[in-house]
């Protein structure tokens, strides 16, 4: 299959999430971090029944301590790759990291070099973000032509705003990366639900963050949201090919 096709190519579902200019069959997005190694987050990845993954593309997570790039052990001819800025906090290192993305999805050829999933982190700890930097650095890849894909909180107004600074999707989180604690304020994205589609109801929100549970990706859908994100819940499952098949089903 040729990259062109994961993008560009008629989807036979009804349901296609469409995210800017890209049509994805499948309306869950899987990370490809925190796998025990390689070969299994591959083999996972494909039993999920995604068509795109998201890549963290600061160099210290590019490559493993073995020295291996996880590229290596992606086929992206398969998928299409959301590049991210997982590891930064700041406005001015995601804007770096997200050129840097860009740069190498383009010498892959692979349809997501448009894109990125833009995460500002303000606390080390929870990993929650900095809404005054996301929206910084939103604004400025925004105007360099990106497509971008906000994590926030799940605070309505920063969702409102980041939309209104040209995102293309916001993620508010279901509750901490990597907690497995699910939705923990349904109301919140509701709220946010409201806001972001209100006069525009195709406007795509994805809940990405703390999704633990097949149950939990069932509720967050059901809440309204267009697809979920996730990676912990899987990668850190005691049975991640079994997880990634639930996940899929």
């Amino acid at each position: 299959m040729s990259t062109e096709s994961l993008s560009a190519a008629p989807q036979a579902q009804d349901d296609a999430l469409l995210l800017g200019s890209h049509t994805l069959a499948s309306r869950l997005i899987v990370g490809t971090g925190k796998y025990a190694n390689y070969e299994l987050m591959a083999e996972a990845l494909a039993l999920s029944g995604t068509d795109c993954i998201t890549v963290a593309v600061r160099r210290e997570r590019l490559v493993d301590s073995a020295g291996r790039n996880i590229l290596d052990h992606i086929d992206v001819g398969r998928y299409v790759l959301l590049p991210n800025t997982a590891g930064c906090f700041s406005a001015d290192d995601a804007v770096r990291v997200a050129r840097l993305g860009r740069e190498i999805l383009l010498g892959l050829e692979n349809p997501g070099a448009d894109w990125v999933k833009l995460e500002v982190l303000g606390d080390a700890k929870t990993l929650l973000p900095d809404p005054i930097g996301t929206l910084r650095a939103a604004e400025q890849l925004v105007s360099e032509g990106f497509q971008v894909l906000c994590y926030t909180t799940d605070d309505p107004m920063t969702a409102r705003r980041l939309k209104e600074a040209g995102a293309t999707s916001v993620m508010p989180a279901g509750s901490p990366i990597g907690s497995g604690q699910g939705v923990l304020n349904p109301n919140n994205i509701r709220i946010c639900l409201e806001y972001l589609k209100e006069g525009d109801p195709d406007y795509p929100v994805i809940v990405d963050a703390g999704v633990g549970t097949a149950s939990d990706v069932t509720f967050a859908m059901e809440l309204g949201v267009d697809g979920v994100l996730l990676n912990t819940g899987i990668a850190h499952a005691a049975d991640p090919l079994g997880m990634a098949r639930a996940m899929r089903a």
